[in-house]
């Protein structure tokens, strides 16, 4: 009886105040619904046959995380067949393969306090041109493309969420029809902005921590934060291709790459601005950052890597046409930089790096620490100053790749085992080398690491 009284309420205006208990009934509270209602839904397991639609400024708000699971009935097994999604060809896509599709530009949805399940579909939520959009502790587990999924986002908060497996899986050895790229990510909006991304934790049970598969991925975001997150998986951030403009990723504990590259370096940033604001981050890969950008600053991280993962340099930059620059890489902590600190394919000019201390005692690696183009650069753009640079003396090592980049300013560093100091002047001044203060910050989500110096560990509450 309890469900014909809400379905006779929801046709007439009205919403009833108990919880929904059933998908019959949570379907009709959506589809019936008027923009702003809110649906409560009780604890239970809701097996949709078809994607869930809310209405601008509906809230979801469900009995918590492993409490309210919003999953799918075992006959509703979208295709894989237009997997891996075209990105920004919204036309081509599935959207039927999502658990929730939220109406075409609808503003302020909220979606919270619930389970997000698959393992069938290709994604949680997906949105097109909405505004104001709130996605607050939620659990979003096991789907094979995208977690949450959206095109032109704006002004949003994604936070205190869970994503476990959340996208990347369909490409699972041996099961017919389920072949694919990897391209998904737990999070993957496409023209983004004014949008925040925090507190949330990324993780992957299911194909090991080394298989492809991004934590937040996006195609072109401006004026986006994205702090205070806890990405365990192998690229944590890729912001590549599309320009993007005043990203700030700040006190995050990234276990893979930041992936930021653009052809040339992207659009030129005004001075004073940034394309992205890297800073008071704790990053575990020695493949540590793609590039290039332009108007790029990264300070006051800890860049902490194994001696034995030494398979990257700290940036690396594959292009093969020469990026104008600016980049400034300052007041950071590193230790273990694997083959370097900063290789170029085609080249970057107006790069300042200054007021660093590494501590370079990888056992396997000659090379020198910055492995420049030598055909295509203007070393006169290129300050390397006010460093300290140690390398152990087990493996001492070259600062330099190749005798053109001599032509950089090198200027009142402190080096320790560096084989071609006879190779270039590296005057002092009565300046300090190193860090400028004592690098001490809290970082992933809600500040659950501790960064004091060269140390990062669990943070007392």
């Amino acid at each position: 009886m309890g469900r014909f009284v809400l379905l006779a309420g929801l046709l007439a205006g009205w919403v009833s105040a108990a919880p929904v208990s059933t998908v019959q009934d949570l379907v009709a509270a959506v589809h019936h619904g008027k923009p702003g209602d809110t649906i409560e839904l009780a604890a239970g397991r809701y097996e949709l046959t078809a994607p869930l639609r809310p209405k601008s400024g509906m809230t979801l708000r469900g009995a918590g995380m492993g409490k309210t699971i919003l999953t799918h009935a075992a006959a509703w097994k979208p295709s894989v067949k237009t997997l891996p999604d075209p990105e920004t060809q919204v036309a081509k896509m599935d959207l039927r393969g999502y658990l929730v599709h939220l109406e075409n530009k609808a503003e302020n949805i909220s979606i919270s306090h619930l389970t997000l399940l698959g393992p069938q579909m290709h994604g949680a939520i997906y949105g097109f041109g909405n505004v104001g959009l709130k996605l607050h502790h939620l659990r979003v587990q096991d789907f094979l493309a995208s977690g949450i999924r959206s095109h032109g986002m704006r002004q949003s908060k994604i936070h205190d969420c869970e994503f476990i497996d959340a996208g990347g899986r369909w490409k699972r050895g041996g099961i017919p029809g389920d072949e694919g790229g990897i391209s998904g990510g737990a999070i993957f909006g496409v023209w983004t902005k004014e949008t925040e991304i925090y507190n949330n934790r990324f993780t992957r049970t299911q194909m090991g921590k080394r298989d492809g598969h991004y934590g937040i991925k996006g195609r072109q975001f401006k004026n986006c934060r994205i702090h205070h997150n806890t990405i365990e998986v192998n690229f944590s951030i890729e912001l590549p291709f599309e320009n993007d403009e005043n990203v700030e990723i700040d006190h995050n504990v990234c276990y893979g790459t930041l992936s930021l590259p653009k052809h040339k370096g992207g659009m030129k940033i005004p001075e004073g601005q940034h394309s992205f604001h890297v800073h008071h981050n704790w990053i575990t890969k020695s493949y540590a950052i793609e590039f290039s950008r332009n108007g790029v600053e990264v300070n006051h991280n800890l860049f902490d890597f194994a001696k034995e993962d030494d398979g990257g340099n700290l940036v690396s930059e594959f292009s093969r046409v020469l990026s104008p620059g600016p980049a400034v890489f300052h007041n950071n902590l590193i230790r273990n930089p694997g083959r370097g600190l900063f290789w170029t394919n085609g080249g970057y000019n107006n790069l300042h790096f200054h007021h660093n201390h590494v501590k370079a005692a990888t056992p396997t690696r000659p090379d020198g620490l910055f492995g420049f183009n030598a055909k295509v650069m203007d070393f006169k753009t290129i300050r390397i100053e006010h460093n300290i640079i140690e390398v152990s003396a087990d493996n001492p090592r070259p600062l330099m790749r190749n005798a053109a980049s001599y032509g950089a300013r090198i200027f009142n560093n402190t080096l320790t085992n560096i084989t071609d100091t006879d190779q270039f002047d590296n005057p002092q001044a009565d300046a300090q080398a190193g860090l400028q203060a004592p690098l001490k910050f809290r970082c992933g989500a809600h500040g659950e690491y501790l960064v004091d110096g060269w140390k990062a560990a669990k943070a007392a509450r």
